[in-house]
């Protein structure tokens, strides 16, 4: 397993705006470069250790933001036609790493919350989901990838 960058994967680290009110981050604008279409956004939490995966999308961006706690963010290219098929990369976001992540449709994704609370994650897609026609594709967290989700220590 190649650990690396992947092909339309974007990485977007955040500006936090504080002040003596609070903080202000924008995540996605609509003038973005990597901004695709707005289709829905939802939220979803993760407990501590646990994984959510995996997922792929044939026709939907997903733009995940972590707003609170920690998650790893892997993402799995086994595209055909990518340069970077057979390619994994982990990215670390949440509230101490403020960051919009792009998975582009065609990857298989998911993630562990790392962090000792719940993580609050911010999902927004380019298309709404459809109960009659669902775009999503499962597998196992474990053992259906070659992925080892335990902590590395070092």
């Amino acid at each position: 397993m190649a650990i690396g960058t992947i092909h339309d994967v974007v990485v977007q680290d955040l500006v936090v705006h504080p002040d003596d009110r609070g903080r202000l981050f924008e995540v996605l604008r609509r003038d973005d470069p990597h901004f695709r279409e707005f289709g829905q956004a939802y939220v979803t939490t993760t407990y501590p250790d646990v994984v959510k995966a995996w997922h792929r999308h044939q026709n939907q961006d997903d733009y995940f933001c972590c707003l609170t706690g920690m998650v790893k963010l892997v993402i799995r290219d086994d595209r055909p036609d990518s340069p970077t098929g057979g390619t994994t990369q982990e990215v670390w976001l949440g509230e101490h790493k403020l960051r919009l992540v792009v998975v582009p449709r065609g990857t298989w994704h998911g993630w562990k919350c790392v962090s000792e609370r719940e993580a609050m994650i911010l999902n927004l897609v380019t298309t709404p989901y459809d109960p009659a026609a669902p775009d999503e594709e499962r597998l196992p967290a474990h053992g259906a990838l070659a992925y080892d989700w335990s902590r590395r220590d070092g």
